[in-house]
């Protein structure tokens, strides 16, 4: 007679990998990667190179250090610091990024029990400890570098982003359509140009990497919201850091629902907040606060759509 054995699930694998979806995460990115060194020059280059290296390093340290097995080769602190990246300014300090980079890995990632353990997304939650930290140079925005001068990018001239252009009613600093889609404006490093994260959004649905549904929920709540609210949908869906959160940020496996209804009901819940600060509060831009806010609240959401069994179980 065969031995039987009983384990925990999962009971079946497939050749899908943690290493396999994170190079696919990687790939998606490689547009916005490649759009934020045309529009701001070099030193984008090396903030995120700056922002992956210590990412890197400072989970194979930890991990070293914890005596824990070693998971850098997943490329999840790859995924986490070009995210982190993105979600700075150009003009940002080296050092600073350093410590933005430190604090994703290891007080919000590796502290919690690592990849698939955090109760909230990593580069998210690291932008909003610098935001506190950091504030002067978190605000400190960039001009496109203009090519012709310069091919660093660092002595570019400060400029407003669309949104706070748009917030403090100066009209004569908001771009035209074409210029939001192509991301030749001030902004964070991958959040400006629409084109770019809009083609990696698509090859992360098309590869099957993340589903419809939090991205259009989100996307969708807030256009619906801002027509309601009388502002201009398409500036508002173009503008700060809407896509590149619907996309590559709401859908994190590990802090967002696992169940289609609850993925919509994320989705639903970051637009939302999204919403709430644009329009009411004291920030030009909302995204990163409702992605946080929403992820204390996914255990919650997952338990409240959680899919119940055709059969009841038999009372005893």
């Amino acid at each position: 007679m065969a031995k039987l054995i009983s384990n925990v699930s999962p009971h079946f694998s497939g050749k899908r990998t943690t290493q396999n979806i994170m190079l696919d995460v990687i790939i998606a990115l490689m547009p916005a990667a490649v759009a934020s060194v045309i529009i701001f020059g070099l030193r984008a280059l090396v903030v995120e190179v700056v922002c992956v290296a210590t990412c890197v390093a400072s989970e194979f340290l930890f991990e070293k250090l914890c005596k824990r097995d070693c998971t850098v080769f997943d490329l999840s602190a790859v995924v986490t610091g070009l995210l982190l990246a993105f979600n700075l300014p150009v003009s940002i300090p080296i050092w600073q990024a350093v410590i933005g980079s430190i604090a994703a890995i290891i007080v919000v990632k590796q502290l919690f029990g690592g990849i698939g353990q955090n109760f909230a997304n990593p580069a998210i939650t690291a932008r909003i400890i610098m935001l506190v930290a950091f504030a002067g140079s978190m605000s400190n925005w960039s001009k496109p570098v203009d090519w012709s001068r310069s091919v660093y990018g660092a002595d570019a001239v400060s400029g407003a982003t669309p949104l706070a252009a748009a917030a403090k009613g100066q009209t004569e600093f908001m771009p035209d359509y074409l210029t939001l889609f192509l991301g030749h404006h001030g902004g964070c490093l991958g959040e400006t140009c629409a084109l770019a994260i809009i083609l990696g959004g698509l090859y992360l649905l098309v590869r099957g990497i993340i589903s419809w549904h939090t991205p259009v929920a989100f996307i969708a709540t807030v256009a619906l919201m801002s027509l309601i609210c009388g502002k201009d949908v398409l500036y508002q869906l173009l503008s700060g850091g809407l896509l590149l959160g619907a996309f590559f940020m709401a859908t994190d496996y590990a802090t967002t629902p696992s169940t289609k209804w609850g993925k919509i009901v994320f989705g639903i819940g970051c637009g939302l907040v999204t919403i709430l600060i644009r329009f009411w509060g004291n920030l030009p831009e909302g995204v990163s606060y409702s992605i946080l806010l929403m992820n204390i609240l996914t255990p919650y959401i997952s338990k409240l759509t959680q899919q119940k069994p055709l059969t009841g179980g038999v009372k005893v």
